[in-house]
């Protein structure tokens, strides 16, 4: 069953070019070690909650961009592998962190449905 890690980031407003830049380069770096499918997604209709929402789950400012991005996985031992490739890989030695590390959020999970593998 295919793995995933998701992940939510704040980006300042005024980094979004060097953050799609660091998402371009690391979208090759990750296909190119093996996994199955990279994305990235600026928020568009992200309303800050009451009590719970993406905004507020990373301490986004009001000069921030919400960020929501998943990377697809053969299965976790391919990830574990990939992951440990990327972490060694120079490209990105080259790159700053164009948003506060401290305050993204990501995770592992195992895959409960996919409309593909439903479909005839």
């Amino acid at each position: 069953m295919p793995y995933v890690d998701g992940f939510v980031l704040a980006v300042p407003k005024d980094k979004i070019e060097a953050y799609k830049a660091l998402a371009r380069t690391a979208c090759a770096v990750w296909m190119e070690h093996g996994a199955l499918d990279y994305v990235e997604c600026i928020g568009d209709d992200v309303p800050y909650g009451e009590l719970t929402s993406f905004p507020r789950a990373v301490m986004a400012k009001e000069d921030e961009l919400v960020v929501f991005s998943w990377i697809i996985y053969p299965d976790r031992k391919t990830r574990d592998a990939v992951n440990a490739k990327v972490m060694a890989d120079e490209r990105f030695k080259s790159f700053g962190m164009p948003f506060d590390g401290k305050r993204l959020i990501y995770g592992g999970f195992t895959m409960l449905l996919r409309a593909s593998d439903m479909a005839g």
